[in-house]
Protein backbone atom coordinates (compact mmCIF):
# COMPACT_ATOMS: atom_id res chain seq x y z
CA UNK A 1 0.00 0.00 0.00
CA UNK A 2 1.44 3.60 -0.68
CA UNK A 3 0.09 6.21 1.62
CA UNK A 4 0.00 10.12 1.34
CA UNK A 5 -2.74 12.74 0.77
CA UNK A 6 -5.26 12.43 -2.01
CA UNK A 7 -7.92 15.15 -2.21
CA UNK A 8 -10.83 14.45 -4.79
CA UNK A 9 -11.86 18.50 -4.79
CA UNK A 10 -13.71 20.16 -7.24
CA UNK A 11 -13.68 23.57 -6.41
CA UNK A 12 -10.34 24.63 -7.27
CA UNK A 13 -9.71 25.30 -10.87
CA UNK A 14 -7.95 22.54 -12.75
CA UNK A 15 -5.58 22.45 -14.79
CA UNK A 16 -6.34 22.03 -19.20
CA UNK A 17 -2.59 21.99 -19.99
CA UNK A 18 0.90 21.66 -18.98
CA UNK A 19 1.05 25.23 -19.44
CA UNK A 20 -1.10 25.49 -16.72
CA UNK A 21 0.79 23.42 -14.10
CA UNK A 22 2.00 26.55 -12.46
CA UNK A 23 4.06 27.77 -9.66
CA UNK A 24 1.09 29.43 -7.71
CA UNK A 25 -1.52 26.61 -8.71
CA UNK A 26 0.86 23.47 -7.48
CA UNK A 27 2.02 25.77 -4.24
CA UNK A 28 -2.29 25.69 -3.49
CA UNK A 29 -2.69 21.96 -3.91
CA UNK A 30 0.73 20.71 -2.32
CA UNK A 31 0.72 22.92 0.80
CA UNK A 32 4.62 24.02 0.04
CA UNK A 33 5.73 26.75 -2.06
CA UNK A 34 7.12 25.87 -5.39
CA UNK A 35 9.35 28.58 -7.20
CA UNK A 36 9.64 27.39 -10.47
CA UNK A 37 8.34 24.11 -12.72
CA UNK A 38 9.76 22.34 -15.50
CA UNK A 39 7.94 20.03 -17.69
CA UNK A 40 10.26 17.17 -18.33
CA UNK A 41 8.05 15.12 -20.52
CA UNK A 42 4.47 15.71 -22.18
CA UNK A 43 2.62 13.10 -23.86
CA UNK A 44 -0.59 12.51 -24.81
CA UNK A 45 -2.29 8.77 -25.60
CA UNK A 46 -6.19 8.51 -23.78
CA UNK A 47 -5.31 11.19 -21.87
CA UNK A 48 -2.45 13.87 -21.20
CA UNK A 49 0.57 12.40 -19.04
CA UNK A 50 3.24 15.39 -18.00
CA UNK A 51 6.36 14.49 -15.83
CA UNK A 52 7.43 17.69 -14.34
CA UNK A 53 10.67 18.87 -12.43
CA UNK A 54 9.79 21.29 -9.07
CA UNK A 55 11.76 23.96 -7.05
CA UNK A 56 10.98 24.92 -3.51
CA UNK A 57 11.36 28.33 -1.66
CA UNK A 58 12.67 25.83 1.25
CA UNK A 59 14.89 22.87 -0.48
CA UNK A 60 13.62 19.33 0.06
CA UNK A 61 9.92 20.76 0.55
CA UNK A 62 8.34 17.92 -1.49
CA UNK A 63 9.40 15.64 -4.47
CA UNK A 64 11.78 16.96 -6.98
CA UNK A 65 9.40 15.86 -9.66
CA UNK A 66 5.95 14.52 -10.46
CA UNK A 67 3.80 12.66 -12.59
CA UNK A 68 0.30 14.76 -13.98
CA UNK A 69 -2.29 13.15 -15.67
CA UNK A 70 -4.74 15.68 -17.23
CA UNK A 71 -8.05 15.18 -19.63
CA UNK A 72 -7.26 14.79 -22.96
CA UNK A 73 -7.09 18.33 -25.35
CA UNK A 74 -8.46 16.59 -28.06
CA UNK A 75 -12.35 16.96 -27.63
CA UNK A 76 -13.50 14.40 -29.95
CA UNK A 77 -10.77 11.83 -28.83
CA UNK A 78 -12.08 12.29 -25.23
CA UNK A 79 -15.87 11.41 -25.58
CA UNK A 80 -15.28 8.44 -27.88
CA UNK A 81 -13.32 6.79 -25.16
CA UNK A 82 -14.96 8.15 -22.26
CA UNK A 83 -11.58 9.94 -21.26
CA UNK A 84 -13.34 12.61 -18.78
CA UNK A 85 -15.57 9.67 -17.25
CA UNK A 86 -12.86 7.80 -16.62
CA UNK A 87 -10.74 10.25 -14.83
CA UNK A 88 -13.66 10.88 -12.57
CA UNK A 89 -13.61 7.38 -11.91
CA UNK A 90 -9.58 6.79 -11.23
CA UNK A 91 -9.36 10.40 -9.49
CA UNK A 92 -12.12 9.00 -7.02
CA UNK A 93 -10.05 6.16 -6.90
CA UNK A 94 -7.13 7.22 -5.53
CA UNK A 95 -9.24 9.49 -3.05
CA UNK A 96 -11.16 7.02 -1.43
CA UNK A 97 -9.91 3.15 -2.17
CA UNK A 98 -5.45 3.72 -2.98
CA UNK A 99 -5.04 4.74 0.52
CA UNK A 100 -6.29 1.14 2.56
CA UNK A 101 -5.47 -0.82 -0.97
CA UNK A 102 -3.14 -3.25 -0.49
CA UNK A 103 -1.80 -3.32 -3.39
CA UNK A 104 1.47 -1.34 -5.20
CA UNK A 105 -0.28 1.97 -6.80
CA UNK A 106 1.54 5.02 -7.08
CA UNK A 107 1.27 7.36 -3.83
CA UNK A 108 -0.84 10.27 -4.91
CA UNK A 109 -0.99 14.06 -3.58
CA UNK A 110 -3.90 15.09 -5.35
CA UNK A 111 -6.79 13.88 -7.18
CA UNK A 112 -10.01 16.15 -8.56
CA UNK A 113 -12.50 16.31 -11.39
CA UNK A 114 -14.90 18.79 -12.28
CA UNK A 115 -18.51 19.04 -13.88
CA UNK A 116 -17.23 20.03 -17.17
CA UNK A 117 -15.01 16.46 -17.40
CA UNK A 118 -11.57 18.08 -16.93
CA UNK A 119 -9.95 16.30 -14.01
CA UNK A 120 -6.14 16.21 -12.65
CA UNK A 121 -3.69 13.43 -10.77
CA UNK A 122 -0.48 14.56 -8.82
CA UNK A 123 1.24 11.39 -8.07
CA UNK A 124 4.41 10.26 -7.55
CA UNK A 125 7.06 9.92 -10.43
CA UNK A 126 7.39 6.07 -10.34
CA UNK A 127 10.37 6.53 -12.78
CA UNK A 128 12.62 8.76 -10.58
CA UNK A 129 12.16 6.03 -7.78
CA UNK A 130 13.84 3.43 -10.06
CA UNK A 131 10.10 1.97 -11.03
CA UNK A 132 10.02 -0.08 -14.52
CA UNK A 133 7.12 0.58 -17.24
CA UNK A 134 6.53 -1.64 -20.82
CA UNK A 135 5.73 -0.40 -24.06
CA UNK A 136 5.29 -4.02 -25.09
CA UNK A 137 9.25 -4.90 -25.67
CA UNK A 138 9.05 -7.30 -21.89
CA UNK A 139 5.64 -8.68 -20.00
CA UNK A 140 5.69 -9.45 -16.53
CA UNK A 141 7.73 -12.53 -15.59
CA UNK A 142 6.27 -15.49 -14.28
CA UNK A 143 7.56 -15.11 -10.48
CA UNK A 144 6.45 -11.07 -10.21
CA UNK A 145 2.78 -12.29 -12.29
CA UNK A 146 2.59 -14.95 -9.12
CA UNK A 147 3.13 -12.30 -6.95
CA UNK A 148 0.61 -9.41 -8.58
CA UNK A 149 -2.08 -12.57 -9.22
CA UNK A 150 -1.76 -12.91 -5.30
CA UNK A 151 -2.28 -9.19 -4.35
CA UNK A 152 -5.26 -9.04 -6.57
CA UNK A 153 -6.79 -11.92 -5.20
CA UNK A 154 -6.68 -10.31 -1.76
CA UNK A 155 -8.06 -6.83 -3.17
CA UNK A 156 -10.99 -8.67 -5.05
CA UNK A 157 -12.07 -10.97 -1.79
CA UNK A 158 -11.54 -7.90 0.27
CA UNK A 159 -14.72 -5.85 -2.52
CA UNK A 160 -16.96 -8.82 -2.44
CA UNK A 161 -19.04 -7.38 0.05
CA UNK A 162 -21.22 -4.90 -0.93
CA UNK A 163 -21.26 -3.01 2.36
CA UNK A 164 -17.59 -3.15 2.19
CA UNK A 165 -17.65 -1.14 -1.00
CA UNK A 166 -20.54 0.91 -0.31
CA UNK A 167 -18.32 2.20 2.63
CA UNK A 168 -15.06 2.79 0.95
CA UNK A 169 -16.32 3.23 -2.41
CA UNK A 170 -20.01 4.18 -2.60
CA UNK A 171 -19.84 5.46 -6.37
CA UNK A 172 -19.06 2.10 -7.30
CA UNK A 173 -22.80 1.83 -7.23
CA UNK A 174 -23.28 4.64 -9.89
CA UNK A 175 -23.70 2.22 -13.42
CA UNK A 176 -21.49 2.94 -16.19
CA UNK A 177 -22.28 3.49 -19.77
CA UNK A 178 -22.64 1.13 -21.89
CA UNK A 179 -21.75 1.37 -25.56
CA UNK A 180 -21.35 -1.53 -26.71
CA UNK A 181 -23.46 -1.09 -29.98
CA UNK A 182 -21.03 2.25 -31.00
CA UNK A 183 -18.25 -0.33 -30.52
CA UNK A 184 -19.53 -3.14 -32.59
CA UNK A 185 -20.03 -0.26 -35.11
CA UNK A 186 -16.54 1.35 -34.98
CA UNK A 187 -15.29 -2.38 -35.01
CA UNK A 188 -17.31 -3.06 -38.29
CA UNK A 189 -15.26 -0.41 -39.52
CA UNK A 190 -11.70 -1.19 -38.62
CA UNK A 191 -12.39 -4.95 -39.49
CA UNK A 192 -13.64 -3.93 -43.24
CA UNK A 193 -10.38 -1.73 -43.41
CA UNK A 194 -7.49 -3.46 -41.94
CA UNK A 195 -8.72 -7.63 -42.36
CA UNK A 196 -6.19 -8.23 -44.44
CA UNK A 197 -3.65 -7.31 -41.54
CA UNK A 198 -5.08 -9.32 -39.16
CA UNK A 199 -4.87 -12.86 -38.47
CA UNK A 200 -7.92 -15.09 -38.98
CA UNK A 201 -8.62 -15.46 -35.27
CA UNK A 202 -8.66 -11.98 -34.46
CA UNK A 203 -11.28 -11.37 -37.87
CA UNK A 204 -13.48 -14.14 -36.22
CA UNK A 205 -13.79 -12.78 -32.86
CA UNK A 206 -14.24 -9.01 -33.81
CA UNK A 207 -17.43 -10.66 -36.15
CA UNK A 208 -18.67 -12.59 -32.98
CA UNK A 209 -18.54 -9.37 -30.93
CA UNK A 210 -20.03 -7.79 -33.58
CA UNK A 211 -23.25 -9.52 -34.46
CA UNK A 212 -23.61 -11.10 -30.06
CA UNK A 213 -21.68 -7.74 -28.23
CA UNK A 214 -24.77 -7.47 -25.58
CA UNK A 215 -24.59 -11.63 -24.99
CA UNK A 216 -20.50 -11.22 -24.90
CA UNK A 217 -20.67 -8.13 -22.74
CA UNK A 218 -22.86 -10.35 -20.29
CA UNK A 219 -21.01 -13.31 -19.81
CA UNK A 220 -17.72 -11.29 -18.94
CA UNK A 221 -19.48 -9.90 -16.27
CA UNK A 222 -20.96 -12.70 -15.15
CA UNK A 223 -20.08 -14.50 -11.82
CA UNK A 224 -19.39 -13.28 -8.26
CA UNK A 225 -19.08 -9.49 -8.41
CA UNK A 226 -16.24 -7.31 -6.59
CA UNK A 227 -14.59 -4.31 -7.24
CA UNK A 228 -11.89 -4.67 -10.30
CA UNK A 229 -9.04 -2.60 -12.03
CA UNK A 230 -10.40 -3.46 -15.53
CA UNK A 231 -7.49 -2.84 -17.55
CA UNK A 232 -4.88 -4.67 -16.55
CA UNK A 233 -2.49 -4.57 -19.48
CA UNK A 234 0.99 -4.27 -19.58
CA UNK A 235 0.65 -0.50 -20.16
CA UNK A 236 -1.08 -0.60 -16.55
CA UNK A 237 1.08 -1.84 -14.70
CA UNK A 238 5.19 -1.43 -13.31
CA UNK A 239 7.63 -3.14 -11.54
CA UNK A 240 9.07 -2.10 -8.56
CA UNK A 241 11.84 -4.21 -7.89
CA UNK A 242 10.24 -7.43 -8.52
CA UNK A 243 6.49 -6.58 -7.28
CA UNK A 244 4.12 -5.70 -9.84
CA UNK A 245 2.51 -1.96 -9.41
CA UNK A 246 -1.29 -0.82 -11.16
CA UNK A 247 -1.91 2.13 -12.75
CA UNK A 248 -4.70 3.54 -14.84
CA UNK A 249 -7.23 2.88 -12.21
CA UNK A 250 -9.89 5.00 -14.75
CA UNK A 251 -11.98 1.56 -15.85
CA UNK A 252 -12.10 0.74 -12.39
CA UNK A 253 -15.63 -0.52 -11.48
CA UNK A 254 -17.95 -3.72 -10.23
CA UNK A 255 -17.27 -7.21 -11.98
CA UNK A 256 -16.48 -10.73 -11.86
CA UNK A 257 -13.01 -10.73 -10.39
CA UNK A 258 -12.10 -13.35 -13.15
CA UNK A 259 -11.72 -10.28 -15.71
CA UNK A 260 -9.02 -8.89 -14.00
CA UNK A 261 -7.05 -12.06 -14.07
CA UNK A 262 -7.58 -13.36 -17.42
CA UNK A 263 -6.80 -9.67 -19.21
CA UNK A 264 -3.16 -9.60 -16.91
CA UNK A 265 -2.58 -13.20 -17.88
CA UNK A 266 -3.23 -12.67 -21.55
CA UNK A 267 -2.58 -9.11 -21.56
CA UNK A 268 0.48 -8.40 -19.08
CA UNK A 269 2.03 -11.26 -18.69
CA UNK A 270 5.27 -12.18 -21.19
CA UNK A 271 3.68 -14.36 -24.14
CA UNK A 272 6.05 -17.10 -23.45
CA UNK A 273 5.91 -17.25 -19.58
CA UNK A 274 2.22 -17.32 -19.73
CA UNK A 275 2.33 -20.50 -21.73
CA UNK A 276 4.53 -22.46 -19.22
CA UNK A 277 2.67 -21.57 -16.42
CA UNK A 278 -0.83 -20.35 -17.51
CA UNK A 279 -2.93 -23.11 -15.61
CA UNK A 280 -0.81 -23.04 -12.45
CA UNK A 281 -1.30 -19.05 -12.01
CA UNK A 282 -4.55 -19.18 -12.46
CA UNK A 283 -4.77 -22.13 -9.76
CA UNK A 284 -3.07 -19.50 -7.37
CA UNK A 285 -5.16 -16.68 -7.80
CA UNK A 286 -8.45 -18.97 -6.98
CA UNK A 287 -6.64 -20.71 -3.57
CA UNK A 288 -5.02 -17.20 -2.65
CA UNK A 289 -9.04 -15.78 -3.49
CA UNK A 290 -10.52 -18.54 -1.44
CA UNK A 291 -8.17 -18.09 1.65
CA UNK A 292 -8.62 -14.38 1.68
CA UNK A 293 -12.35 -15.28 2.20
CA UNK A 294 -13.60 -14.39 -1.50
CA UNK A 295 -15.58 -16.96 -3.75
CA UNK A 296 -14.37 -20.49 -4.25
CA UNK A 297 -14.37 -21.13 -8.18
CA UNK A 298 -13.68 -23.75 -9.20
CA UNK A 299 -10.55 -24.57 -11.86
CA UNK A 300 -12.68 -25.75 -14.87
CA UNK A 301 -14.86 -22.91 -14.17
CA UNK A 302 -12.28 -20.31 -14.45
CA UNK A 303 -10.74 -21.92 -17.25
CA UNK A 304 -13.74 -21.91 -19.14
CA UNK A 305 -14.04 -17.98 -18.04
CA UNK A 306 -10.83 -17.22 -19.02
CA UNK A 307 -11.44 -18.65 -22.40
CA UNK A 308 -14.13 -16.61 -23.12
CA UNK A 309 -12.40 -13.36 -21.54
CA UNK A 310 -9.47 -13.49 -23.83
CA UNK A 311 -12.15 -12.11 -26.42
CA UNK A 312 -12.12 -8.99 -24.53
CA UNK A 313 -8.75 -8.50 -26.33
CA UNK A 314 -10.16 -7.65 -29.31
CA UNK A 315 -12.42 -5.37 -27.87
CA UNK A 316 -9.54 -3.57 -26.01
CA UNK A 317 -7.03 -3.33 -28.66
CA UNK A 318 -8.92 -2.75 -31.90
CA UNK A 319 -9.39 0.94 -30.88
CA UNK A 320 -5.37 1.28 -32.32
CA UNK A 321 -6.20 1.68 -35.66
CA UNK A 322 -8.46 4.58 -35.34
CA UNK A 323 -7.04 7.87 -36.60
CA UNK A 324 -6.53 9.60 -32.83
CA UNK A 325 -4.54 6.38 -31.54
CA UNK A 326 -2.77 6.22 -34.53
CA UNK A 327 -1.98 9.81 -34.47
CA UNK A 328 -1.08 9.55 -30.17
CA UNK A 329 2.26 8.23 -28.60
CA UNK A 330 0.64 5.13 -27.77
CA UNK A 331 1.33 3.16 -31.45
CA UNK A 332 4.21 0.95 -29.83
CA UNK A 333 2.19 0.04 -27.25
CA UNK A 334 -1.03 -0.58 -29.25
CA UNK A 335 1.02 -2.70 -31.80
CA UNK A 336 2.64 -4.94 -29.13
CA UNK A 337 -1.21 -5.42 -27.51
CA UNK A 338 -2.72 -6.61 -30.43
CA UNK A 339 0.23 -9.33 -30.43
CA UNK A 340 -0.50 -10.45 -27.19
CA UNK A 341 -4.06 -10.75 -28.04
CA UNK A 342 -3.39 -12.93 -31.45
CA UNK A 343 -1.39 -15.14 -29.14
CA UNK A 344 -3.64 -15.78 -27.05
CA UNK A 345 -7.03 -16.09 -29.08
CA UNK A 346 -4.76 -18.81 -30.74
CA UNK A 347 -3.41 -20.24 -27.73
CA UNK A 348 -6.54 -20.48 -26.06
CA UNK A 349 -8.97 -21.49 -29.09
CA UNK A 350 -10.95 -18.60 -28.20
CA UNK A 351 -13.03 -18.52 -31.34
CA UNK A 352 -14.34 -22.13 -30.78
CA UNK A 353 -15.09 -21.33 -27.13
CA UNK A 354 -17.22 -18.07 -28.30
CA UNK A 355 -19.03 -19.68 -30.93
CA UNK A 356 -20.25 -21.99 -28.01
CA UNK A 357 -21.20 -19.86 -25.91
CA UNK A 358 -23.45 -17.68 -28.07
CA UNK A 359 -24.58 -20.42 -29.95
CA UNK A 360 -22.82 -19.50 -33.03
Amino acid sequence: MSGGLCLCLAVRTLPIDSSELTPAWLSGVLDAEVVDVTVLDHASTTNQRVRIGLTYASPGAGPASLFVKLAPQDAAHGEMVGARAMGEREASFYADVAPSADLRVPRSYYAASADDGTFALILEDLGARGCSFSDGAWGVSADAAAGALEDLARFHARFEDPAVRSAVAPWLAVPQPQAGDIIAQLMRAVLDEHGDALTSAYVATGELYINHHARLDELWNAGPQTYIHGDTHIGNVFLDGGRVGFVDWGLSRVSTPLRDVSYFLTMAVDPQARRKAESELLQLYLDVLRTAGGADIAFDEAWSAHRLQAAYTVVATFLAFMPSYVASDGQVLGAALRRHSELALDDLEVVDAVRAAVGA
